[in-house]
């Protein structure tokens, strides 16, 4: 699969709908679909790269800039002291940060079962709390 056809640029497209956190014209931010914990975000930049080692400086800070901001909202009302920043990058071939809320590191290590069906409702009520 290209990174173009990659299904964060259709979400960002709006051609797979998503539960959508915080938007500007460099990065998309929108809650995963198979959360390691309520509150899992998903920080991808608008123009595709792979890893984002690959980015163009000023989108890799705007990135970076948005993960902060998403970040601090998500510590401020998830109920959770902490937020786990990963940047994997091998499951979706375009850049993309993981913002996980947590109370202890025993948290991170659930694995969400990926076949199961999103839980929508309660997604949509994690982005009215989080949208910024």
């Amino acid at each position: 699969m290209h990174m173009n056809d990659s299904i964060f640029t259709k979400i960002i497209r709006g051609d797979i709908p998503s539960h959508k956190i915080y938007e500007d014209d460099r990065v998309f931010a929108f809650l995963d679909i198979h959360p390691v914990s309520e509150g899992h975000v998903l920080v991808v930049p608008k123009t595709p790269a792979e890893f984002v080692w690959d980015m163009a400086a000023d989108d890799y800070q705007a990135l970076m800039a948005a993960v902060q901001k998403v970040g601090t909202q998500l510590r401020d009302v998830s109920g959770r002291p902490y937020v786990s920043m990963r940047t994997v990058g091998t499951d979706v071939p375009h850049a993309h940060v993981h913002l996980i809320p947590f109370t202890e590191t025993r948290d991170l290590h659930h694995a969400p079962d990926m076949n199961a069906e999103p839980d929508h409702a309660a997604l949509a009520a994690w982005a009215e709390k989080i949208k910024l």
